[in-house]
Order: structure tokens, then C-alpha cells, then sequence
């Protein structure tokens, strides 16, 4: 188990391979196995990345975070959890749900060290009631395995999964589900009375981006991020149908492939 302490939080983090480093970052109240279990699969046949994968505070293993008070606090974690990693080294960036917001943020400081950028399922809206979202809806569903599971399991995938079948579910249930019986709720309930940041973000970004949206995502939804698309001259802009707030695991297979071909462009972007 690893731990870096910075001014405000200890930071849990897991390093798998060697070579060009990419920051992992995970949504609000799961852990890192949101994104060694999406990220991972990219790299089986795939050689040359360090990928970084930590908790955020409030989150999986991480600890002694309590005087975070807002996502501010939080970007700064993050940011000198960077410069003590990899200190003076260029990166990659991949961000789901808040921590798209956090790359984001990232962004608009350290854009120059940053090689590329890739947003799963970004919040780009911090206030909920501001959001443009589609209401919650279940496009596909296995009747034979939900025959098998408990009404709560019901409840909780239908919330939270727009395909219901055994993949899905088990995937959800291990990456992400996992992750949320841990967190500290009362901790993220007070960082969220200050969800957003205290300044504006979104620099002009023009190396190799991707964002994935889902089509049925009822939780950050898809229409906001075209307010940002011009911010990011080199991004490749997908919405995919069959897909909730966790596209990664419902269209498993185009989001290893389009962060696939996100790496090959950030290759010869900087060959």
C-alpha cells in the first residue's frame, strides 16, 4: 500500500507500468477501481504508461483529509500529489465525472505539462439544479438475471445503470458500488456546499482530447459540455446511445477503443 502525504490529506495511490504518467481521477464517492477497472483493459496490449490511480479525500483508502472544506481544497490535494509523484515531468490526464472537474482545474495552471486529456462522463455544471440532464431511463434489460437478484439490487441498479444485465451490474457492483459503501458521506456533503470553484475555468487546450458523454446520463448529462467544446480545438466529442453516467462499463468495448485511439493521437502529437 502506498501513501503520499501532502499539506492537507494522505493520499492512497497505486502505480501500475512504466513510462509516459497518467493521473487517474475518479467521481465523487467512488475509489480508483472506478478507473483501473475502465483503464486497465486499455493497456493490456499496450506498453510505454505509468498509470497513476489514487482516492480522492473522502474516498477509498485515502486519510487525515478533514480540513478540506471545498473543492478548491481539494484541487490543491491534487495538484501537489502531481508535483510530488512526478515532479518537472510532463503527463496525461484522465478525469470521470468530478474528476473532470478537477482536471479542469488542472488545467487552467499547468496546461503546458499537460500532453493530453480525457474526460469520462465530466461534470461540467457543479450546481445539480443548473444541470441540463435527461431523466433517469433503462434502455435494455436481462429479465431472466434481474429474476435473480434482491429488490434492492433492483432499485439501486436502476438508478444507476441505463443497460441492466449480469456484466453491467457486476461490473457496477465491483468498480463502482464498492467504492461508495466506504466514503465519508459526511465529509463529501460539506465539500459539496462548495462544489464549484472559487474561479472560472476552461483554458484553450489544443493537444489531443476526448470527451465520452452518455446519451442517457441523468446525473451530469451531455448537453453542458458543448459549452466548453471550442475550449479544446483537438478534442474528439462523442455521445454515445446505450449509455448512463457509467458509460464506461455499459459501452465497454467503444471506450477502449476511442482512449485507445486517444493515445495514438497524444503519441504522434508529441513525437
Amino acid at each position: 500500500m502506498s501513501f503520499c502525504k501532502v499539506s492537507k490529506a494522505n493520499i492512497y495511490y497505486e502505480v501500475i507500468g512504466t513510462g509516459t504518467p497518467i493521473v487517474m481521477l475518479h467521481g465523487y464517492s467512488p475509489d480508483h477501481r472506478l478507473m483501473t477497472g475502465c483503464m486497465e483493459p486499455v493497456f493490456a496490449e499496450r506498453e510505454g504508461w505509468k498509470r497513476i490511480y489514487i482516492d480522492l479525500p473522502g474516498m477509498g483508502k485515502t486519510t487525515d483529509y478533514e480540513k478540506i472544506n471545498n473543492s478548491d481544497e481539494m484541487l490543491e490535494v491534487v495538484v501537489e500529489l502531481i508535483h510530488s509523484l512526478i515532479p518537472n515531468e510532463s503527463y496525461l490526464l484522465v478525469g470521470e465525472s468530478y474528476g473532470g472537474y478537477l482536471v479542469r482545474g488542472i488545467m487552467r495552471e499547468y496546461h503546458e505539462q499537460i500532453l493530453g486529456a480525457a474526460f469520462i462522463c465530466p461534470l461540467i455544471v457543479p450546481d445539480k439544479e443548473g444541470r441540463t440532464v435527461p431523466e433517469q431511463s433503462i434502455v435494455l434489460s436481462d429479465k431472466k438475471f434481474l429474476s435473480t437478484i434482491t429488490k434492492e439490487e433492483l432499485e439501486d441498479f436502476s438508478s444507476h445503470l441505463v443497460v441492466l444485465d449480469e456484466y453491467n451490474c457486476h461490473r457496477y457492483t465491483n468498480e463502482v458500488l464498492a467504492g461508495c459503501e466506504i466514503a465519508n458521506i459526511e465529509f463529501l456533503e460539506k465539500v459539496q456546499n462548495s462544489y464549484g470553484f472559487s474561479f472560472a475555468v476552461d483554458v484553450t487546450f489544443d493537444k489531443p482530447s476526448l470527451f465520452l458523454l452518455g446519451k442517457q446520463d441523468s446525473i451530469v448529462g451531455y448537453k453542458d459540455a458543448f459549452a466548453i467544446l471550442d475550449k479544446f480545438p483537438r478534442a474528439t466529442f462523442t455521445i454515445l446511445d446505450k449509455a448512463g453516467h457509467n458509460l464506461q462499463i455499459e459501452q465497454a468495448g467503444l471506450f477502449t477503443s476511442l482512449m485507445s485511439e486517444w493515445l495514438e493521437r497524444v503519441e504522434e502529437f508529441n513525437n
